[in-house]
């Protein structure tokens, strides 16, 4: 059986919102809320924060989880992963995002499944179906289009594909479009093999680093859930988590 580590990059800079990852929610450091639902997900053997910072290595081990300090010089999450991801004895692994508290644990194992199914898969990542169309306009929900296998074949911040001859507000009734949930899943070789290549063309040009994977003849495996996380990219954000909270009646 495959073993499978997820880990949590987490950094104390952040342009919109520094120190988000200890910022307090519903009475928990945003961190543990990410890494306590993390631990629900069956298919995860360990769960690991990889930070470049005391203060949230700290708040980690306050609540009693396992934390790996990083160079604050690596250049973005998935390098921070790679880096801690190479002394672990492990199979593959799982970037969880550090700013969704509320990320979905039978997510977390629908990624899982969809990366071991194949052994032939190395990377994968989740998808959801989009279904309103203000959805389609906003640079922030990143699209992906998908092949008849379930590979990506691109995605972007831009709504693609592009339904000629319908109306715009009628595009989400002649073809399916989806918004990629950033959660990926790799073959522990592979994520050490990504984060060897350079900084890609596309990836520079829409500031997603999934896409140097594309450029470089890689394949990624798409899996689909229903729900849509919230992330938390400003304070205004940590409102909407706790009243969601609320709402599931989470513990």
């Amino acid at each position: 059986m495959d073993k499978i580590a997820a880990l949590i990059p987490a950094r104390w800079a952040s342009s919109r919102f520094p120190g988000k990852p200890v910022v307090p929610i519903a009475g928990k450091p945003m961190i543990q809320w990410v890494y306590e639902r993390t631990k629900l997900a069956t298919s995860i053997s360990d769960v690991l924060v990889a930070t470049d910072d005391e203060r949230i290595l700290h708040a980690v081990k306050k609540f009693g989880g396992t934390a790996v300090m990083t160079p604050s010089a690596l250049p973005s999450g998935t390098d921070r992963v790679a880096y801690v991801a190479k002394d672990l004895d492990v199979d593959a692994v799982i970037n969880v995002q550090g700013d969704e508290p509320l990320i979905d644990p039978k997510a977390i194992d629908v990624l899982a499944q969809t990366l071991l199914a194949d052994s032939s898969t190395r990377m994968a990542t989740l998808a959801r179906k989009i279904t309103e169309t203000s959805e389609l306009n906003d640079p922030n929900i990143v699209k992906v289009v998908v092949d008849n296998n379930n590979y990506a074949l691109y995605f972007s911040r831009a709504v693609v594909p592009y339904a000629r001859d319908v109306e715009k507000n009628a595009w989400l009734l002649h073809f399916p479009y989806y918004d990629h949930i950033g959660i990926y899943a790799y073959r522990k070789e592979f994520l050490l093999e990504l984060t060897e290549l350079p900084i890609s063309m596309l990836e520079q040009a829409e500031k997603l680093e999934q896409l140097r994977v594309l450029e470089n003849g890689y394949k990624i495996k798409i899996g689909y859930v229903d729900a849509q996380p919230i992330c938390v990219d400003v304070p205004e954000d940590v409102i909407r988590v706790e009243r969601r909270i609320q709402e599931l009646g989470i513990q």
